[in-house]
């Protein structure tokens, strides 16, 4: 496993995934988007978010003007399809935790869609880390505190990279302020899938 890049206690382990297996989680959460299509959440307020999105496990998280929250069901009704062996291999790999994850939350980014500064704190318990995981373009990731505000750090992130947002950093504002489409070839279209898994509790 390569060594990580302590920043703001985020925990970024650079060129993680080789190509090859890059292309097998492609391919197996083209596997998860046919089960579950990719849907264009809304938040509480109504506001269209810019990612579109789906998920796998026991829970997928889901927005809409009841809520942020985890349901067992899509909002088409079908259960959420299995959290794909090699994610879990991964998570087995970096999160230091025997708990298995409850929920792989599938993002994709097309050329201008981004994520603003969030917490992770819709689960129960927060001693288990987030996992994030980037495929296809380059996505520039912006990381702040637990405390909305203060001095932020930015990285961009290339496909095959993995995030651990753990201790000090569970709670820390974190974002994604545009991505760099076209920097990659895994997509055949371009765009990024940012996979992240949690322990809902």
């Amino acid at each position: 496993m390569p060594d990580s890049l302590k920043i703001k206690g985020f925990e970024v382990y650079q060129g993680f995934l080789s190509p090859e297996e890059q292309e097998l989680l492609v391919q197996e959460i083209r596997e998860v988007a046919r089960k579950a299509p990719f849907f264009s959440p809304v938040t509480p307020s109504g506001k269209p978010m810019s990612v579109r999105m789906t998920s796998a496990g026991r829970l997928g998280w889901v927005t809409d003007r009841r809520g942020y929250r985890y349901e067992d069901r899509h909002p088409d009704g079908m259960p959420w399809p299995s959290i794909p062996a090699s994610v879990l291999k991964i998570w087995n790999a970096v999160a230091a935790s025997e708990r298995a994850p409850d929920c792989c939350l599938v993002n994709f980014y097309g050329e201008t869609a981004k994520m603003g500064m969030h917490q992770d704190k819709d689960e129960i318990r927060f001693e288990w880390p987030v996992v994030s995981i980037s495929l296809g373009d380059e996505a520039l990731f912006r990381m702040g505190n637990p405390e909305r505000g203060g001095k932020t750090e930015s990285i961009w992130l290339k496909s095959g990279d993995v995030v651990v947002m753990g201790g000090d950093a569970r709670l820390a504002h974190h974002g994604v302020d545009r991505i760099r489409f076209g920097s990659s070839r895994l997509l055949t279209h371009g765009g990024r899938i940012n996979l992240t898994l949690r322990v809902v509790g």
